[in-house]
């Protein structure tokens, strides 16, 4: 297996970091399941992008990992998701947080020799989901996942993640969310508004 043993904590599966796998431990903890991608699906992916190059743009360039987002979307569309990249100049309040499977954050990170900060950077991958009745921070790096809480609280955390740097988000929906747009509560209809507002008054349900 290319993947460091997951720790569980009430039924949580999390990927640890290892190497420049941390797509690939996003991938598995959005999916929640060892079994959902190896770096062997990663790399076979990056070998039908560009199946020509002599070295492959898509991940590092010595086989390490480091693989970029047309990997993660064609590996999420392989498990029948599409993605959609979050324009963070708009506010992460129009999102429809109940139309959106689940969250990858793509974050600056430094490379680093020991204990030596290094001066050029890299992209880290985070997942981010719901598991039972909290959405939690499924870093690769942390220790343990994260618990950020409700949606009202998801939608603080992401607020202040896309006010730093370099972040970006990617939302991870199911086709005929990504065709209509109804990730974003302007592409709801009235009744669906109305509903939706309902829902925000409480918890929105959505199970694994």
């Amino acid at each position: 297996m290319d993947t460091q043993e997951p720790s569980t904590s009430d039924d949580v599966y999390h990927e640890r970091q290892m190497k420049e796998l941390c797509a690939l431990h996003a991938l598995n903890n959005l999916f929640q399941s060892q079994t959902a991608f190896t770096k062997k699906d990663l790399d076979e992916i990056c070998n039908k992008l560009s199946p020509n190059a002599f070295i492959n743009p898509h991940r590092n360039m010595f086989g390490l990992g480091n693989y970029d987002v047309n990997v993660i979307m064609a590996a999420l569309q392989k498990k029948g998701y599409e993605t959609v990249w979050f324009d963070k100049r708009k506010d992460v309040g129009v999102l429809v947080i109940e139309n959106i499977m689940g969250f990858i954050l793509n974050t600056p990170t430094d490379y680093r020799l020991g204990f030596v900060r290094l001066p050029f950077h890299r992209k880290h991958w985070i997942a981010i989901r719901k598991v039972g009745n909290y959405f939690l921070n499924l870093d690769s790096k942390l220790d343990s996942p994260e618990t950020i809480g409700t949606t009202h609280d998801l939608v603080t955390f992401l607020r202040r993640e896309l006010r730093e740097g370099d972040k970006e988000l990617l939302l991870v929906v199911e086709p005929g969310v990504s065709e209509s747009a109804s990730w974003r509560r302007d592409s709801l209809t009235p009744t669906q508004h109305c509903n939706h507002i309902i829902k925000d008054n409480g918890e929105v349900p959505h199970e694994m």
